[in-house]
């Protein structure tokens, strides 16, 4: 399907590494030009060099929870395509509770990286797409259907508002053709999880999902691109579940043993 991103401007932040690098992947081979950010400049670096070999790209250094460094982000991109069509709010992250209960610092730093950000982001892309339209995607989380317990109790309420904020500025930014979604994504093995996961919770997750498996980054990038593209131009306010079928029904198991004839 061609998605009429070509020689179109996309910013993902969060981008040198997961699912932000394979979004970033994945509009270049649609044939846009993309700018991405980190706080890493050493992986900053690195991502823009790998991802050079599939088109035009560059590199911020940022961190999505400081206002300032959003809008500059955006400045960049526009001065450096001279225009800015979609927008992709990468960043989070679940940070575990320390102790028994969250304090003021702990709540702070998770407000500011899952939600402020994406504020932020969407902000700063909204005064470059007012005069000639958009599409802004954040990356929600399949905790913001089915909540998280214990270290990371704030993580799943966060991304559930991630998911209501899109709704609400689809419904702003409506009369000038920018459009706001999400995408939510399932459990997803980037390097990061593929690294640090234990089989016992590995197995455990792949076994209440429909598909039995985990999804690949690119698996939940290419819905995020499809949603900026003209293929989706009548999609608003909406949030794209790619989870699997994670959670989706109490029996999991219920195909594979018919399968299997018991």
């Amino acid at each position: 399907m061609e998605l009429g991103l070509k020689g179109k401007t996309a910013v993902v932040t969060g981008g040198s590494k997961g699912i932000g690098y394979e979004t970033a992947k994945a509009f270049l081979k649609e044939g846009a030009k993309v700018a991405i950010c980190a706080r890493n400049r050493k992986e900053l670096e690195q991502a823009v060099k790998e991802l050079s070999a599939w088109g035009k790209v560059i590199g911020v250094e940022a961190d999505m929870t400081v206002e300032e460094d959003a809008g500059l982000l955006a400045e960049k991109a526009w001065k450096e395509f001279g225009s800015l069509d979609c927008w992709v709010n990468n960043v989070g992250a679940s940070f575990p509770k320390e102790g028994e209960e969250y304090d003021e610092k702990q709540i702070d730093r998770i407000v500011r990286v899952c939600f402020s950000s994406v504020i932020y982001g969407t902000q700063a892309a909204f005064r470059y797409m007012k005069d000639a339209g958009g599409a802004i995607v954040n990356v929600s989380s399949l905790a913001a259907r089915c909540g998280t317990v214990g270290a990371s109790t704030l993580y799943g309420p966060l991304k559930a508002a991630v998911n209501r904020l899109a709704v609400s500025y689809a419904g702003e930014y409506a009369a000038y053709g920018v459009r706001v979604n999400s995408v939510m994504p399932g459990f997803t093995m980037t390097p990061a999880v593929e690294a640090t996961i234990a089989p016992d919770y590995l197995e455990r997750n792949v076994k209440d999902t429909l598909l039995r498996r985990a999804a690949k980054p690119e698996e939940i990038a290419v819905p995020i691109v499809f949603l900026c593209g003209s293929g989706a131009s009548y999609i608003t306010g909406s949030c794209l579940d790619v989870t699997g079928g994670r959670s989706m029904v109490l029996n999991p198991e219920y195909s594979y043993d018919q399968k299997k004839g018991k």
